[in-house]
Order: structure tokens, then sequence, then C-alpha cells
């Protein structure tokens, strides 16, 4: 099959959100919010944003793709369920440090020829367009269990008689509130906060109770009479468990423990989202779930649950923060759980697109009617000059320092500065605990591994790399399987092409089958499926199978035995379909002239009443506006190369078009 050389790919560098806004002007919730240890960031749901484990941040993203999607299916023996986590290296103050043009750092980055993403379905020639210009041209509308599309329509809370008035929103000071949440959150010694009510009722008492115990979870009041004066005293009601268990007698038993919300947001993934949604409720963000998380640098809709928090209480955010919306409150039995959803919708546009009525035509008639290769997208793999399958490679090789000089060892790319001078200080001294001083942030892979190197020494480095999250550690070794898998699904498709072989594999159910001879015509490719390489996997029975074997090989890797003596790193495997035909496909292709007018209304536009965009005829411009729906672990990336037949790494559509840059 031969592949459609690129014509030109346009880039530019979109506009950030503005950071939240904070309602309360407490001193403490101004702060930047900091992403916790252990946060989730990418399981593959709809749409995801993966950091590089290598603490990379691309300064100021032309991203035109940076979107990874999907979240693991339930059915099939499914991809080992993996939530990489963003590593949290932005912090208020921080001053980006560029020594090259971010084109130059990027000529070091991976082409998808390097992760095996090699091969095109359709015919039709490819043309360029700018994707994500704006992150508001990148829309996902989460698709719950039920089969539904997630949709923020509706701001109104529930009536409950239960729940305190409003002015339990107001009626603490600012200073109030900062001397409660040291006290909460124990950052003093003090083991109670005295509030002296001013203009004393029993209703007003009855007020100040309610705020306390519903914005301060885990406190206790009672009202004491001190030299004629009344006080609510607030006090720790059960030690320092209390923050993580909202208090129980407060709920209603009638009521569902869980609050069901639709949450939309821009520009923010869907981790941080929680992190600032946990700082404004003061409680710890464990107690939200979801079912996959959601770009960064998108609009994106979702359905999140919360344990034991208000509808009343979510909907007061939504005077709090921008970039956020919450709606669509009910309360239910149950949270939810990461893979419950179906999929995701995608609303995307191109702008500024070459390509012709009829090309368009054809591009979009094959992604509807053929689909697309279900290649792992760029992001998977990471941004700079270590890409991740090369250390999940050694780790399963159990080449220990090469897993630590891979992650340490100074990297050409995009990084920031102080990143840059720890490398450097390793490469000089091999001291963790010195290249650890030069990481501001410690919370970083890096200073993850640099912190256990110095607990448990140079000799232990399989201890030391333990004490970087489990999410994160697997993240390595599902890049090499992606690695692997993309590799083979190009070879078996200029193989075999696109129609099912004998020796092809297929579930039924959740068990993989051969195809027999006789079986050929009862399949088509959108049933092949083939394996991730893993100890509970069967390979096809045809050219392919020795292929994987060589390349493992070749690596120094058994494909006879991927147990890993560490029980963390053993592989099980996993099947993933070679051909997604994506469904509810629609396109129009639009004219404009002002380049920076939003082309779609989203839900908050449809909230507020607006009118959708009305287009000319003719333009200076042309758009295409395109949606489809994609199931879990797809990347809708992938379905957009196959429409303009382009090379969706950062490193090439910079290479392609940096004249933005200059």
């Amino acid at each position: 099959m031969e592949m459609t050389e690129v014509t030109g790919v346009s880039l530019k560098r979109g506009s950030h959100a503005v950071e939240d806004n904070d309602c309360v002007a407490s001193a403490e919730e101004a702060k930047r919010q900091k992403v916790l240890d252990g946060g989730l960031t990418t399981g593959q749901d709809g749409l995801e944003h993966v950091s590089p484990p290598g603490g990379v941040d691309v300064p100021g993203p032309p991203t035109a793709v940076s979107a990874r999607e999907g979240r693991k299916n339930s059915d099939v023996q499914v991809e080992e369920e993996e939530e990489e986590e963003e590593d949290g290296l932005s912090e208020e103050g921080e001053e980006e440090e560029e020594a090259e043009s971010f084109a130059d750092m990027m000529k070091h980055g991976l082409t998808e020829l390097d992760v095996g993403i090699t091969k095109f379905v359709s015919s039709h020639q490819g043309f360029s367009g700018i994707l994500k210009e704006r992150y508001s041209d990148f829309v996902v509308h989460e698709i719950g269990k039920d089969g539904q599309i997630s949709h923020l329509d509706d701001l109104s809370v529930p009536v409950d008689e239960e729940d305190p008035s409003e002015d339990v929103f107001t009626v603490l000071t600012a200073e109030e509130k900062q001397r409660l949440e040291e006290l909460q959150l124990f950052k003093n010694k003090e083991t109670s906060v005295a509030i002296e009510v001013i203009e004393d009722t029993k209703e007003k008492r009855t007020v100040i109770h309610q705020a306390i115990k519903s914005l301060f979870p885990g406190l206790e009041t009672k009202t004491e009479d001190r030299e004629g004066k009344k006080y609510i005293v607030a006090y720790h009601a059960a030690g320092k468990k209390a923050l993580a268990n909202p208090r129980k007698h407060s709920w209603p038993k009638s009521r569902g423990s869980y609050c069901h919300f639709v949450l939309y947001k821009e520009n923010k993934d869907t981790m941080d989202a929680i992190n600032v949604l946990s700082k404004y409720l003061r409680v710890k963000p464990n107690i939200f779930s979801y079912m996959g998380t959601k770009d960064k640098r998108a609009i994106t809709v979702q359905e999140i649950a919360v344990l034991k928090i208000t509808a009343q209480r979510l909907a007061h955010l939504n005077k709090c923060l921008m970039n956020f919306k919450l709606g669509n409150f009910s309360y239910q039995k149950n949270p939810l759980k990461l893979g419950e959803l179906q999929g995701n919708h995608f609303t995307v546009v191109l702008r500024n697109i070459t390509g012709t009525d009829d090309q368009v035509q054809q591009a979009m008639n094959s992604l509807k009617e053929i689909g697309f290769i279900n290649y792992y997208g760029m992001q998977r793999f990471g941004t700079t000059a270590v890409p991740t399958y090369q250390v999940g490679r050694a780790i399963l090789q159990n080449s220990w320092t090469e897993v630590m000089d891979l992650i340490l060892k100074p990297r050409s790319g995009a990084e920031k500065g102080y990143l840059v001078k720890c490398r450097e200080e390793w490469a000089k001294t091999k001291d963790p605990a010195a290249a650890l001083r030069k990481l501001p942030v410690k919370r970083c892979v890096e200073g993850q591994l640099l912190r256990g190197l110095s607990k448990y020494g140079m000799k232990n480095i399989v201890s030391a790399f333990g004490i970087i999250p489990r999410n994160n550690r697997l993240m390595y070794i599902h890049s090499y399987q992606s690695y692997v898998w993309n590799n083979m699904v190009s070879k078996r498709i200029e193989e075999y092409g696109l129609k099912p072989v004998p020796g092809d594999l297929v579930l039924k159910g959740a068990t993989a089958t051969y195809i027999d001879e006789e079986d050929v015509n009862n399949y088509s490719i959108h049933d092949v499926v083939m394996p991730l390489p893993g100890f509970d996997v069967i390979y096809p029975k045809h050219k392919i199978s020795e292929a994987y074997r060589e390349m493992l090989k070749a690596d120094n890797l058994d494909i006879d035995n991927m147990r890993h003596k560490i029980r963390d790193y053993s592989l099980s495997g996993a099947y993933r379909k070679i051909i997604i035909r994506p469904q509810n496909v629609s396109w129009e292709v639009v004219a404009y002239d002002d380049p920076k007018i939003p082309l779609f209304n989203t839900d908050v536009d449809n909230l507020e009443g607006k009118p959708p965009p009305v287009f000319a005829s003719e333009g200076k411009y042309r758009a295409l506006k395109m949606d489809f729906s994609l199931p879990p672990s797809t990347y809708a990336t992938m379905a957009i190369r196959e429409v303009l037949k382009m090379d969706t790494s950062i490193k090439n559509q910079t290479q392609l078009n940096t004249t933005w840059l200059r």
C-alpha cells in the first residue's frame, strides 16, 4: 500500500485560557492549583492528554494534535487498565526558558515513522489544514454507558428541603474561612477556631453551624458563651481521616450518596479540573469519580460523581470558576467507574483547508465507510529525544541502570530550564540529592526517581523506581506494547491489505480465535484484531507471527516469556481492532473571513442563547467541520490523519510550517 506524500500542514500557537477566578478571595484559594501526587490524567477515555513521564512541558505548544482518545474497552480481553499521569510541572511564577526556538528543539522529537505509523487505508489525495488553531475547535462529548452523549443543558439544582440556605456561602468572612481552612488541614497548632456571632439570633447561629460543617468537612461545631458573647467553636471531629471521609450523619438517608453532574471545561485536563474543584470545596480529590479522562487543549463535556457533596454547593462553583460549568445534577447510589463509558463524540474544525470540495468528499466518505488504522497516536510515546517506549523496553529487559539513565540523562528537545539543569547536575555528579536540589517541582518523574535513589541508594534502582506512582511506571511498558503493535499492524496491512486472511485473529466474546480458510468470507477487516504482546495472548498464524517474534528478539525479549520477575511489569497482553470505522459521521465545509470567530456553538453558548454562526457562501478561508463518534481506546488524531493524509507528529508539523514561530 502506497503512502500519500504530505504536502503541508499549518500550525498556529493557540491562546491560553484565563486562570480560575476566585470568588471567595481567600489568600489560600488564590494560589495556583497544584496537581496532586498520583493524579490520573489519562486513562484511555475519550480524549486524553498524556504528558510524557519525562516531565516534558512543550513550551507554547503549536500542538495541532495533542489529543489522546479512548479509555479501555471492558468487553474484550482489554488492554491493561492504565491511567497515565501529568507531571504537574507548571508552577506559578515559573518562567519558560527557551534557549532554542520551539522548532529547533522539536527537531529531536519523534515522527510517525519512528513509532510504526506508516500506512493509510484510503486512496484520496491528502490536503492540509490547521488542527486546534483554537482549543474551541476540538470538542469532546463523552458517550455514557447508556449510549447517550453527555451534554450540559440544565443548570438547575434539585430541590431538597434538607439543603441549608444560600446564606451559608456568605455568612463567613474571608479571614474566618482562612482560619477554618488552616484548622481543617492541620496547618497550625490550633485545636479549635472560635467565631463570634454578631447580631446574635438562633437563625444566625444555625447558618454559621451549617456553613462550617458543609464548607469544611471534618469539622464539628458547638456554641459557647464567653463573657456574655456567643461564639461558634469549630474543632476536629475525628482526627486527620475526617477530611477524606465526608460527615456521614449530615447526609439524608433517603438521598443517594453520590451527586452526579456534567462537567463542561475548557483548556484543562480532567485531573487538573478535579483538583481545582476539590480545592474550592475543601475536600480530597479521591472522593470524585469519572469514567474517563479528557484532554487539556479542547472543550470537553463529561459526567463526574462526587461523594456527599450537595448539588447546591457544586452549583455555587459556577459563580466562582472560569472555564468550568457544572450542571445536570442528580443524586445516585453509586459512583462512576473508569472504563464504563461507551466512547466519545468529537466535533472537530480543521481551519484553512486546501482541499477541493471533491477531495474533502472523498476523504470523509472513506472515513465513514472504511475508517482508519487504529494506531496508537503520537502522544502515547512522548515528545522528547527519549521516547517512553525505550524506557519501557529497558524495564522489560530488566536493565535498571539503563532505565535510570534514560529518565535522568541530558536530552535534546523541549524541556523546562530547571529540568535541563537537573539533568546536567546528574550527568556531572551522579549525586541524586544534588540533582534533586535543582528541581523546584519535586513530583515530576525525575524528582520522584531522584528521591528514590537518595532513599534507597544507587544499588537499589528497582526500589527507587518504585517510588514513581504505579500508573506512571506502567505507562512506560504500555508505550512499548503500543510501539510493537503499531509496527506489526503496518506490516500486516503491507503484507495482506485490507481484507481478512486465514490465520488472522477475531474475537468471539472475549476469546481470540483464528480465521480458517473456509470462514474467511464470513468476516471483514473490521473484525480483525491483533495482539499487544504478553503472556496471555495468541499470535496470528501467518507471516506476522514471526515478525512479532523477530521484533522482540531484536529487543532482547522472549515472546514466549513475557512474565517479569516483578509482577507489576508482567504483561498479559490484549487484543485491539486494526481498523476502526467511526459512527455518526457528518461534515460540512464552511467559508469564513475572521480566523478568530467560533465556527459552531458549544453547550454553554446554547445555554446562553447565542445564535449559531451564519456562514457566507464565499469567504477568505474554508474550514472542514467534522463530527464522529469513536469507541474507547481509539485516537481521534489518527482519524484526522487519515482524512488529511498528514504526519501528526509535532516534529513533522513544526518543520512543515514554522513561520508563526519566527
